[in-house]
C-alpha cells in the first residue's frame, strides 16, 4: 500500500482539485449533477466553498506530491434545531489510478478526526445520485439511510476506519513503534543503542562435555548429572 498524505487544501491546490472534479464528472452517469464542465467555473466554486464557515476541504496526495483524492464536507451546528455539531460529507473522490490503496479511508479518517475535534456526534453523507461507487463506499463504512442522506455515529465510524486497516499492516506498524520506543529508552539510559549478539546454536557434544566437567568437579560419575526425558 503506497503512502498517502492527507492535509487541508490550500489556494494553490484549486486547479488540481478542479481537474480531479472534472475526472469525477466524466465517470458519473449524471454528470450535470456533479459539477459544471468548465474548469474555471469549478475553480471559483471550490474557492467559494473552501471559504464558507465550517467548510472542510481535504486533499490526499501521494509520496510524489500528486493529488490523488479530495473530500468536501461541512461542520454544521450548534444551531436553533440542535445543540450538537455534526459533520456533513458532501463528496469523496479518488483518482482512478490511486484506488484500492486506502486513499478514501485516509480521507475519511482525517475528516473523522476533524469532526471529533469539533465535538461532532454524528456524521452525515449525501451521495450524489447515480454515484454508485460513492454510495457503496459509505455503505461499507456503516452509513445507514437518513432521509436524503446517510448517517453514522462518529464513534462507530472511527472504529470502522480503524478496523478497515489490514491487521498485518497494523501489527507491523505496532512492531516498528515498539522497536523504536525500546531503542529510544535505551539511548536515554546508556547513551547508545545496545548491540545484542545472536544466541549461538547449541552443540549437543559441547553440552555433554560441560556435564562431564561438572561431574568431575563434584567427584560424581558424569552419567548421574544427565537428565532423561
Amino acid at each position: 500500500m503506497l503512502p498517502t498524505r492527507v492535509r487541508q487544501a490550500e489556494p494553490d491546490d484549486i486547479p488540481g482539485l478542479a481537474a480531479l472534479t472534472l475526472a469525477g464528472r466524466r465517470e458519473s452517469q449524471v454528470s450535470n449533477q456533479v459539477c459544471a464542465a468548465d474548469p474555471e467555473v469549478i475553480g471559483r466554486q471550490l474557492s467559494a466553498y473552501a471559504g464558507a464557515p465550517g467548510a472542510v476541504v481535504l486533499v490526499a496526495e501521494d509520496d510524489a506530491g500528486q493529488i490523488s483524492g479530495l473530500l468536501l464536507a461541512r461542520v454544521v451546528g450548534p444551531n436553533p434545531f440542535t445543540d450538537e455539531p455534526s459533520l456533513v460529507v458532501e463528496a469523496v473522490y479518488v483518482a482512478a489510478a490511486a484506488r484500492r490503496r486506502g486513499v478514501g479511508h485516509a480521507l475519511m479518517s482525517s475528516a473523522a478526526e476533524l469532526a471529533h475535534e469539533a465535538g461532532a456526534v454524528d456524521v452525515y453523507a449525501a451521495p450524489i445520485p447515480g454515484a454508485r461507487g460513492m454510495q457503496r463506499f459509505f455503505v461499507q463504512l456503516g452509513f445507514t439511510p437518513a432521509a436524503s442522506h446517510r448517517t453514522i455515529p462518529l464513534a462507530a465510524l472511527r472504529r470502522r476506519l480503524v478496523d478497515a486497516v489490514p491487521s498485518r499492516r497494523r501489527s507491523v506498524h505496532r512492531g516498528l513503534e515498539d522497536l523504536i520506543a525500546r531503542r529510544r529508552q535505551s539511548r536515554l539510559a546508556t547513551g547508545e543503542i545496545p548491540v545484542v549478539a545472536p544466541a549461538e546454536p547449541q552443540d549437543p557434544s559441547a553440552d555433554k562435555m560441560r556435564q562431564v566437567n561438572r561431574a568431575v568437579h563434584s567427584r560424581r560419575p558424569w552419567e548421574s548429572s544427565t537428565t532423561i526425558s
